[in-house]
């Protein structure tokens, strides 16, 4: 895939992609019910355009809290947008709320 994103759509898909990644991942849950989705929106281009911003250097998943509810779980998700940094499906940093593209840029730079 060029643009590095991948958009799981079951918790079991979501971690079937982690596990064959190596380097960095953003992992990005997303929401679909009506408070989220303008939200969501707006981030779902932030995140694409980094998606192919750092292509190469950063793998991108882009989950459904509602789909993926094992790994939003496994690092702590509470609400969308959530941004979690794995390396090794370890996290490394995680931001909850809206970002614009240079502070998406500011949360990726100190790990790639």
């Amino acid at each position: 895939m060029a643009s590095r994103m991948h958009q799981p759509r079951e918790s079991a898909e979501f971690d079937f992609v982690l596990a064959r990644v190596e380097g960095p991942v953003l992992a990005y849950f997303g929401g679909t019910w009506p408070k989220a989705v303008q939200v969501c929106k707006e981030m779902d281009v932030v995140v694409g355009e980094a998606a192919e911003e750092y292509a190469g250097r950063l793998t991108v998943l882009k989950a459904d809290i509602t789909r993926c509810p094992l790994p939003v779980k496994r690092y702590g998700v509470t609400g969308a947008p959530t941004l979690v940094l794995l390396r090794g499906g370890e996290p490394l940093a995680t931001i909850s709320g809206p970002l614009d593209r240079p502070g998406l840029a500011a949360f990726l730079h100190p790990h790639l």
